[in-house]
Protein backbone atom coordinates (compact mmCIF):
# COMPACT_ATOMS: atom_id res chain seq x y z
CA UNK A 1 0.00 0.00 0.00
CA UNK A 2 1.25 3.51 -0.81
CA UNK A 3 2.12 6.10 1.80
CA UNK A 4 -0.67 8.34 0.48
CA UNK A 5 -3.23 5.55 0.84
CA UNK A 6 -2.08 4.84 4.39
CA UNK A 7 -2.35 8.52 5.30
CA UNK A 8 -5.84 8.68 3.81
CA UNK A 9 -7.00 5.65 5.79
CA UNK A 10 -5.43 6.99 8.97
CA UNK A 11 -7.17 10.32 8.45
CA UNK A 12 -10.53 8.56 8.10
CA UNK A 13 -10.00 6.63 11.33
CA UNK A 14 -8.76 9.75 13.15
CA UNK A 15 -11.86 11.65 12.00
CA UNK A 16 -14.20 8.89 13.24
CA UNK A 17 -12.46 8.59 16.60
CA UNK A 18 -12.45 12.36 17.08
CA UNK A 19 -16.17 12.56 16.26
CA UNK A 20 -16.98 9.96 18.91
CA UNK A 21 -14.73 11.76 21.38
CA UNK A 22 -16.65 15.01 20.85
CA UNK A 23 -20.02 13.24 21.14
CA UNK A 24 -19.15 11.39 24.35
CA UNK A 25 -17.63 14.55 25.85
CA UNK A 26 -20.75 16.51 24.98
CA UNK A 27 -22.98 13.85 26.51
CA UNK A 28 -20.88 13.64 29.68
CA UNK A 29 -21.00 17.40 30.19
CA UNK A 30 -24.66 17.92 29.32
CA UNK A 31 -27.01 19.06 32.03
CA UNK A 32 -29.68 16.47 31.22
CA UNK A 33 -27.45 13.55 32.31
CA UNK A 34 -28.24 13.39 36.03
CA UNK A 35 -26.76 9.98 36.86
CA UNK A 36 -23.18 10.59 38.02
CA UNK A 37 -22.09 7.03 37.20
CA UNK A 38 -23.33 7.49 33.63
CA UNK A 39 -21.51 10.83 33.37
CA UNK A 40 -18.27 9.23 34.59
CA UNK A 41 -18.56 6.37 32.11
CA UNK A 42 -19.24 8.77 29.23
CA UNK A 43 -16.19 10.81 30.26
CA UNK A 44 -14.04 7.65 30.28
CA UNK A 45 -15.34 6.72 26.82
CA UNK A 46 -14.49 10.23 25.58
CA UNK A 47 -10.98 9.90 27.01
CA UNK A 48 -10.51 6.53 25.30
CA UNK A 49 -11.73 7.82 21.95
CA UNK A 50 -9.38 10.80 22.19
CA UNK A 51 -6.45 8.45 22.80
CA UNK A 52 -7.43 6.53 19.66
CA UNK A 53 -7.72 9.79 17.73
CA UNK A 54 -4.20 10.79 18.83
CA UNK A 55 -2.83 7.45 17.62
CA UNK A 56 -4.21 7.87 14.09
CA UNK A 57 -3.70 11.63 13.80
CA UNK A 58 0.09 11.36 14.01
CA UNK A 59 0.00 9.58 10.61
CA UNK A 60 -1.79 12.53 9.00
CA UNK A 61 -0.35 15.58 10.82
CA UNK A 62 -1.02 18.01 7.98
CA UNK A 63 -4.73 17.24 7.77
CA UNK A 64 -7.23 19.05 9.96
CA UNK A 65 -9.72 16.78 11.71
CA UNK A 66 -13.17 18.16 12.36
CA UNK A 67 -16.60 16.90 13.31
CA UNK A 68 -20.08 17.56 11.94
CA UNK A 69 -22.16 19.59 14.38
CA UNK A 70 -25.25 18.03 12.86
CA UNK A 71 -24.04 14.56 13.85
CA UNK A 72 -23.34 15.72 17.40
CA UNK A 73 -26.77 17.33 17.72
CA UNK A 74 -28.40 14.23 16.26
CA UNK A 75 -26.85 11.94 18.88
CA UNK A 76 -27.76 14.39 21.65
CA UNK A 77 -31.36 14.33 20.35
CA UNK A 78 -31.26 10.52 20.29
CA UNK A 79 -30.07 10.58 23.90
CA UNK A 80 -32.93 12.88 24.90
CA UNK A 81 -35.62 10.85 23.13
CA UNK A 82 -34.41 7.26 23.53
CA UNK A 83 -32.03 7.27 26.48
CA UNK A 84 -28.30 7.06 27.07
CA UNK A 85 -28.19 3.25 26.72
CA UNK A 86 -29.57 3.40 23.19
CA UNK A 87 -27.36 6.35 22.24
CA UNK A 88 -24.15 4.60 23.34
CA UNK A 89 -25.06 1.26 21.78
CA UNK A 90 -26.07 3.09 18.60
CA UNK A 91 -22.61 4.65 18.46
CA UNK A 92 -20.87 1.36 19.20
CA UNK A 93 -22.89 -0.89 16.89
CA UNK A 94 -20.28 -0.70 14.11
CA UNK A 95 -17.42 -1.86 16.35
CA UNK A 96 -17.15 -5.27 14.63
CA UNK A 97 -16.37 -3.62 11.30
CA UNK A 98 -14.02 -1.13 12.96
CA UNK A 99 -12.03 -3.94 14.56
CA UNK A 100 -11.75 -5.77 11.22
CA UNK A 101 -10.58 -2.61 9.47
CA UNK A 102 -8.00 -1.93 12.16
CA UNK A 103 -6.74 -5.50 12.06
CA UNK A 104 -6.32 -5.21 8.29
CA UNK A 105 -4.04 -2.24 8.96
CA UNK A 106 -1.79 -4.17 11.37
CA UNK A 107 0.93 -4.97 8.83
CA UNK A 108 1.18 -1.28 7.93
CA UNK A 109 1.80 -0.07 11.48
CA UNK A 110 5.47 0.73 12.31
CA UNK A 111 7.10 -1.62 14.82
CA UNK A 112 7.53 1.13 17.41
CA UNK A 113 3.75 1.73 17.40
CA UNK A 114 2.65 -1.91 17.58
CA UNK A 115 2.07 -1.92 21.35
CA UNK A 116 -0.28 1.11 21.44
CA UNK A 117 -1.97 -0.28 18.32
CA UNK A 118 -2.67 -3.61 20.03
CA UNK A 119 -3.93 -1.76 23.10
CA UNK A 120 -6.32 0.17 20.88
CA UNK A 121 -7.61 -3.07 19.36
CA UNK A 122 -8.16 -4.43 22.87
CA UNK A 123 -10.13 -1.29 23.74
CA UNK A 124 -12.36 -1.74 20.72
CA UNK A 125 -12.89 -5.45 21.41
CA UNK A 126 -13.53 -5.40 25.12
CA UNK A 127 -13.43 -2.16 27.04
CA UNK A 128 -15.98 -0.18 25.06
CA UNK A 129 -18.46 -3.07 25.18
CA UNK A 130 -17.94 -3.26 28.93
CA UNK A 131 -18.56 0.47 29.21
CA UNK A 132 -21.73 0.34 27.11
CA UNK A 133 -23.06 -2.44 29.33
CA UNK A 134 -22.66 -0.20 32.39
CA UNK A 135 -25.64 1.90 31.32
CA UNK A 136 -28.58 0.29 33.07
CA UNK A 137 -31.56 2.61 32.68
CA UNK A 138 -34.73 1.43 34.39
CA UNK A 139 -36.77 1.02 31.22
CA UNK A 140 -34.15 -1.25 29.60
CA UNK A 141 -34.91 -3.92 32.19
CA UNK A 142 -38.53 -3.90 31.03
CA UNK A 143 -37.90 -3.63 27.30
CA UNK A 144 -39.21 -7.15 26.66
CA UNK A 145 -42.53 -6.22 28.29
CA UNK A 146 -42.77 -3.02 26.23
CA UNK A 147 -42.15 -4.96 23.02
CA UNK A 148 -44.69 -7.58 24.13
CA UNK A 149 -47.38 -4.90 24.52
CA UNK A 150 -46.52 -3.23 21.24
CA UNK A 151 -46.33 -6.41 19.18
CA UNK A 152 -49.58 -7.86 20.51
CA UNK A 153 -51.42 -4.59 19.99
CA UNK A 154 -50.16 -4.27 16.42
CA UNK A 155 -51.44 -7.70 15.48
CA UNK A 156 -54.71 -7.67 17.40
CA UNK A 157 -55.86 -4.09 16.85
CA UNK A 158 -54.95 -4.08 13.15
CA UNK A 159 -56.95 -7.29 12.82
CA UNK A 160 -59.94 -5.81 14.68
CA UNK A 161 -59.96 -2.79 12.38
CA UNK A 162 -59.77 -5.00 9.29
CA UNK A 163 -62.64 -7.14 10.55
CA UNK A 164 -64.66 -3.96 11.14
CA UNK A 165 -64.53 -3.22 7.40
CA UNK A 166 -67.07 -5.97 6.85
CA UNK A 167 -69.43 -4.93 9.66
CA UNK A 168 -69.31 -1.15 10.21
CA UNK A 169 -70.19 1.55 7.72
CA UNK A 170 -68.70 4.22 10.00
CA UNK A 171 -64.97 4.77 10.34
CA UNK A 172 -65.57 6.34 13.77
CA UNK A 173 -67.27 3.19 15.02
CA UNK A 174 -64.41 1.08 13.68
CA UNK A 175 -61.91 3.36 15.43
CA UNK A 176 -63.83 3.23 18.71
CA UNK A 177 -64.02 -0.55 18.44
CA UNK A 178 -60.23 -0.66 18.26
CA UNK A 179 -59.79 1.69 21.23
CA UNK A 180 -62.32 -0.16 23.41
CA UNK A 181 -60.78 -3.50 22.51
CA UNK A 182 -57.35 -2.02 23.16
CA UNK A 183 -58.37 -0.78 26.61
CA UNK A 184 -59.74 -4.18 27.58
CA UNK A 185 -56.81 -6.07 26.09
CA UNK A 186 -54.25 -3.76 27.70
CA UNK A 187 -55.66 -4.64 31.12
CA UNK A 188 -55.57 -8.33 30.27
CA UNK A 189 -52.01 -8.07 28.94
CA UNK A 190 -50.90 -6.13 32.01
CA UNK A 191 -52.35 -8.84 34.25
CA UNK A 192 -50.58 -11.54 32.25
CA UNK A 193 -47.29 -9.60 32.40
CA UNK A 194 -47.67 -9.22 36.16
CA UNK A 195 -48.15 -12.96 36.60
CA UNK A 196 -45.21 -13.69 34.28
CA UNK A 197 -42.93 -11.28 36.13
CA UNK A 198 -43.83 -12.80 39.49
CA UNK A 199 -42.50 -16.14 38.24
CA UNK A 200 -38.80 -15.31 38.39
CA UNK A 201 -38.30 -11.95 36.66
CA UNK A 202 -35.60 -9.86 38.37
CA UNK A 203 -37.58 -6.66 38.53
CA UNK A 204 -40.83 -5.15 39.68
CA UNK A 205 -43.88 -7.18 38.64
CA UNK A 206 -46.02 -4.05 39.00
CA UNK A 207 -43.77 -2.05 36.67
CA UNK A 208 -43.75 -4.92 34.18
CA UNK A 209 -47.55 -4.76 34.12
CA UNK A 210 -47.53 -0.98 33.74
CA UNK A 211 -45.07 -0.99 30.83
CA UNK A 212 -46.98 -3.76 29.04
CA UNK A 213 -50.42 -2.22 29.54
CA UNK A 214 -49.42 1.31 28.59
CA UNK A 215 -47.48 0.24 25.50
CA UNK A 216 -50.46 -1.84 24.37
CA UNK A 217 -53.03 0.93 24.87
CA UNK A 218 -50.88 3.67 23.31
CA UNK A 219 -50.37 1.48 20.25
CA UNK A 220 -54.13 0.87 20.03
CA UNK A 221 -54.79 4.62 20.06
CA UNK A 222 -52.13 5.22 17.38
CA UNK A 223 -53.66 2.60 15.10
CA UNK A 224 -57.20 3.95 15.67
CA UNK A 225 -56.31 7.58 14.90
CA UNK A 226 -56.68 7.37 11.07
CA UNK A 227 -60.28 6.15 11.53
CA UNK A 228 -61.19 9.53 13.01
CA UNK A 229 -59.47 11.48 10.24
CA UNK A 230 -61.32 10.12 7.21
CA UNK A 231 -64.77 8.84 6.32
CA UNK A 232 -63.46 6.35 3.79
CA UNK A 233 -62.95 2.97 5.42
CA UNK A 234 -60.21 1.68 3.11
CA UNK A 235 -58.24 4.92 3.46
CA UNK A 236 -58.50 4.60 7.23
CA UNK A 237 -57.33 0.98 7.10
CA UNK A 238 -54.36 1.72 4.86
CA UNK A 239 -53.44 4.73 7.01
CA UNK A 240 -53.62 2.58 10.13
CA UNK A 241 -51.49 -0.15 8.53
CA UNK A 242 -48.92 2.44 7.43
CA UNK A 243 -48.67 3.71 11.01
CA UNK A 244 -48.40 0.13 12.24
CA UNK A 245 -45.48 -0.55 9.89
CA UNK A 246 -43.74 2.62 11.14
CA UNK A 247 -44.19 1.44 14.74
CA UNK A 248 -42.87 -2.03 13.84
CA UNK A 249 -39.85 -0.48 12.13
CA UNK A 250 -39.15 1.62 15.22
CA UNK A 251 -39.41 -1.19 17.78
CA UNK A 252 -37.44 -3.56 15.53
CA UNK A 253 -34.64 -1.03 15.10
CA UNK A 254 -34.64 -0.10 18.78
CA UNK A 255 -34.50 -3.76 19.79
CA UNK A 256 -31.76 -4.54 17.26
CA UNK A 257 -29.56 -1.75 18.68
CA UNK A 258 -30.16 -2.60 22.34
CA UNK A 259 -29.81 -6.37 22.02
CA UNK A 260 -27.62 -6.67 18.93
CA UNK A 261 -30.19 -8.65 16.93
CA UNK A 262 -30.93 -8.32 13.21
CA UNK A 263 -33.35 -5.52 12.32
CA UNK A 264 -34.58 -7.08 9.08
CA UNK A 265 -35.47 -10.42 10.65
CA UNK A 266 -37.58 -8.91 13.45
CA UNK A 267 -39.21 -6.37 11.13
CA UNK A 268 -40.23 -8.92 8.51
CA UNK A 269 -41.55 -11.39 11.09
CA UNK A 270 -43.82 -8.96 12.97
CA UNK A 271 -44.98 -7.23 9.78
CA UNK A 272 -45.88 -10.56 8.17
CA UNK A 273 -47.85 -11.68 11.22
CA UNK A 274 -49.72 -8.37 11.39
CA UNK A 275 -50.60 -8.33 7.69
CA UNK A 276 -51.64 -12.00 7.83
CA UNK A 277 -53.97 -11.33 10.77
CA UNK A 278 -55.36 -8.26 8.97
CA UNK A 279 -56.23 -10.21 5.84
CA UNK A 280 -57.73 -13.12 7.79
CA UNK A 281 -59.97 -10.91 9.92
CA UNK A 282 -60.99 -8.82 6.92
CA UNK A 283 -62.23 -11.99 5.23
CA UNK A 284 -64.04 -13.05 8.42
CA UNK A 285 -65.68 -9.62 8.70
CA UNK A 286 -66.89 -9.75 5.10
CA UNK A 287 -68.23 -13.27 5.67
CA UNK A 288 -70.13 -12.20 8.80
CA UNK A 289 -71.72 -9.30 6.95
CA UNK A 290 -72.62 -11.48 3.96
CA UNK A 291 -74.19 -14.36 5.87
CA UNK A 292 -75.85 -12.40 8.68
CA UNK A 293 -76.72 -9.17 6.96
CA UNK A 294 -75.35 -7.25 9.99
CA UNK A 295 -74.23 -3.73 9.09
CA UNK A 296 -73.81 -0.91 11.56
Amino acid sequence: MSEISFETDAFGYARDEYAEYVIYKRLSESGFEKNQDFKNTLARLAEMEYKHYEFWSKYCPEKKVGVSRLRVYFIVLVRLLLGVTFAVKFLERSETNVIKNYQNMAHRIPAEDRLPFEEMIADEKQHEQEFSDQFKEAHIKYISFIVLGLADALVEIAGIHAGSLGIYNSTELAGLAGIIAGAAASIAMASAAYAQAKAGFKGSAAMSAVYTGISYFVTAVILATPYFLTKIMLNALFGSLAMAIVVIAFISFYGSVISGTRFSKDFVEVTSIMLGATVALYVIGIAIRHFTGISI
